[in-house]
């Protein structure tokens, strides 16, 4: 836009005005003689100033701004994006990671299907018999400290515990209880590999100073189900999921037993103790199997992408 007035013109004094006045230019006080007068109302430049002619632009000179403008924008949406679709398939993987869905299982999957009312056991009582198993009750989900042995609550605490679930089965005769948990931990798969295999390399599964605790159930047949009448039991540090899976069995008439037997040794052939003899450890690892392949199975749904 040309400014410059239009030939024949009257100029106030002291020449042209500013076209825009800074906003904090304070205005010339006038002489006490003459009372300040405030200034007009402004004027839509439109109508006080000419237009100049704007030559026509070139035909191929257009095309090719517009054409650089598209290519430009083309790259930077195609960067935009590319970053998005990126860091959105990470998120999408790390949310879907089977540490974080496993992690989440505890308050996220039906207590019906991490402990099932009824399991099945085909084949896993003594000499290849079958076993039915009915859960009595579940216990309110606690932290470790109210439901393990200080010593063992211990030996997980490197990787941490967020919550555990237990629950009391029966077999079909009534005749044993078992108490089986999860213990859904915080640790990542480096710490679950490293105290898997410390179990494994310092034979901690057999320490009886580690046997998990059990959930007795006021009127039922696990009522008398305690510390002192563990027969056998078993822990198994999981890698895959950050979670940690034992049970402990014992007989339903509340006897006491001064020598259990971790799951290896009660199911062993040659095995002649009571607990042995009963099928005890064949009930706590069968039961301990089946819960966590049901968990495993869950945790892989979960994590499946949907199509």
């Amino acid at each position: 836009m040309d400014l410059t007035p239009r030939p024949g013109a009257v100029l106030p004094p002291g020449g042209p005005a500013p076209a825009f006045p800074h906003a904090y230019q304070q205005p010339q006080l006038q002489p006490q003689s003459q009372p300040y007068r405030f200034p007009p109302p402004e004027t839509p430049a439109e109508t006080t100033t000419r237009l100049r002619p704007i030559r026509t632009r070139h035909p191929a000179r257009t095309a090719a701004a517009a054409a650089c403008v598209v290519l430009g924008l083309g790259l930077i949406g195609g960067a935009a994006t590319g970053a998005w679709l990126t860091s959105d398939s990470s998120a999408d993987a790390a949310a879907h990671s089977a540490y974080t869905v496993g992690r989440s299982a505890w308050h996220n999957v039906p207590v019906d299907t991490l402990f099932p009312r009824t399991l099945p056991g085909d084949g896993a009582g003594p000499g290849g018999a079958d076993r039915v198993w009915t859960r009595i009750a579940v216990a309110p989900d606690s932290g470790c400290r109210e439901a393990l042995d200080p010593l063992l609550a211990r030996t997980l605490g490197p990787v941490g515990c967020a919550r555990i679930l237990r629950a009391t089965y029966t077999d079909a005769t009534a005749s044993s209880v078992t108490t089986v948990g999860v213990v859904f931990t915080e640790g990542d798969e480096a710490a679950m590999k490293a105290l898997s295999t410390r179990f494994t390399d310092q034979h901690l599964g057999r320490r009886t100073d580690l046997m998990p605790r059990t959930y007795p159930v006021k009127g039922t047949v696990a009522a008398g189900f305690g510390d002192r009448q563990r027969a056998s039991w078993t822990v198994h540090v999981l890698t895959e999921v950050p979670v940690v899976v034992f049970a402990v069995s014992g007989f339903a008439d509340g006897r006491t037993v001064a020598d259990p037997q971790p799951v290896d040794s009660a199911m062993a052939a040659d095995a002649t103790t009571a607990a042995a003899q009963a099928g005890l450890g064949h009930e706590a690892k069968g039961i301990a199997d089946r819960i966590e392949r049901g968990l495993r199975r869950t945790v892989t749904d979960l994590t499946e992408k949907p199509e």
